[in-house]
């Protein structure tokens, strides 16, 4: 009979998780210029939405501009769309246009360097450019919303690889510790 229970408690807790994920939402901001003005196609943000897709995130993907203004209302309008999961993709190395990880780095409350940590390793794994990449995750915590998973990751299609292979499976247990649900 404990057998059942605890067999009946994993069942609930799984079906518990796939019902809150469905009804999460994802949103892909590409940072590029190039992209942007449409001299170079948007390789990253398909890849992107796709795997978050397969993780059931409802997923909307947007292209700005290397330029912090935009790429901070790009972030907070996804975020008043309802967004709980937001990947800026893109503008992470270290030229003079790469600002899309201090502008992450403004918008949370804190980080979560483990995650931005594995990201470079994956791909150190694959290139030594990816030691070049200031990738960040952490929280938004806003008085008005409920908080919200924020990552800087690079724009390349290997990079979001690498940073969705990190998260996906721990989007679940994210969500629900920044929603004050204890550890699993």
């Amino acid at each position: 009979m404990a057998g059942q229970d605890t067999l009946s408690t994993v069942e609930r807790e799984l079906a518990e998780a796939a019902a809150r994920r469905a009804g999460l939402r994802a949103a892909v901001i590409v940072v590029s210029d190039e992209v942007f003005s449409g001299a170079d196609d948007d390789r990253g943000g398909p890849v992107a939405a796709d795997l978050l897709q397969r993780h059931r995130l409802t997923t909307e993907r947007r292209v700005v501009p290397d330029d912090p203004a935009q790429v901070r209302d790009a972030i907070a309008a996804a975020i008043d769309g309802g967004a709980r999961v937001v990947l800026a993709c893109g503008g992470t190395g270290i030229g003079p246009r790469d600002h899309t990880s201090e502008v992450v780095r403004d918008l949370i409350g804190f980080e979560i360097p483990g995650i931005a940590e594995e990201i470079r390793r994956r791909g150190s794994s694959h290139t030594r450019l990816a030691l070049l990449s200031r990738e960040v995750a952490g929280a938004v915590l806003r008085p008005d919303a409920p908080p919200v998973l924020l990552l800087a990751v690079p724009g390349s299609r290997g990079g979001i690889r690498d940073a969705i292979g990190v998260v996906g499976d721990l989007i679940d247990e994210i969500i629900d510790q920044l929603d004050g649900a204890g550890h699993r």
